[in-house]
């Protein structure tokens, strides 16, 4: 059984150095898949420092078109989705999402950040369906259509599919990690503006039509 990591990066080349490594020191991961999606810095050439299989999209076409594009390069039979920026990543917390769905109890798990930053860990809790660590059987994947489209929306269109589905999935509590927000990378004003650009992708994708 093969397990793939897919990471979708956008301008991420001063944080997704951290999070390689960790995940390189997980030996039943067979392949790491990252998805450079149109970055005008540095994450590609940061991200073969430790794999080969790094995509570079030539133009930004959001989370949920990287991610999917990572997923049609990829075949393992498990898939594991991380965020490109997180803080306090370790092996354990990589154990912990995949085991569950690897010892067959359960097709899919979901990371909750749990005592790391407040902002992120209050935010998780009330929206844990909008978290981006998340491990799933291929199966689930390839049969869900349209997600390329949802950008940020990723995570909660396939939460429906999910639950629609009836599929079994388990809550992994990760505990001490977090994520750099919007307005640290890009200043105030500007993180502001992408948070509401996000925020307005996610509520478009309660409407899309994943079958």
């Amino acid at each position: 059984m093969e397990v793939a990591v897919i990471i979708p990066a956008f301008n991420e080349e001063e944080r997704i150095g951290k999070v390689l490594e960790v995940v390189t020191q997980v030996e039943i991961i067979s392949q790491l898949v990252v998805v450079s999606d149109g970055s005008t810095d540095d994450t590609a050439k940061t991200a073969r420092l430790f794999t080969k299989d790094v995509i570079e999209l030539e133009k930004n076409i959001g989370k949920g078109g990287a991610i999917m594009a990572g997923f049609a390069y990829s075949q393992a039979d498990i898939v594991l989705l991380l965020d490109a920026d997180l803080i306090g990543l370790k092996r354990e917390h990589v154990l912990a999402l995949l085991e569950p769905v690897i010892q067959g109890e359960v097709e899919a798990t979901v990371g909750i950040f749990s005592s790391g930053r407040l902002f992120t860990d209050w935010a998780q809790k009330i929206a844990p369906f909008l978290s981006g660590q998340r491990v799933l059987k291929r199966t689930i994947l390839k049969d869900i259509q349209k997600l390329d489209h949802t950008s940020y929306g990723f995570e909660l269109a396939l939460t429906k599919y999910l639950h629609a589905r009836k599929v079994d999935v388990k809550k992994v509590f990760l505990y001490g990690i977090s994520h750099i927000m919007k307005e640290e990378k890009l200043g105030l004003y500007r993180g502001f503006l992408w948070r509401l650009r996000m925020y307005w992708q996610i509520l478009r994708s309660i409407n899309v039509d994943i079958k």
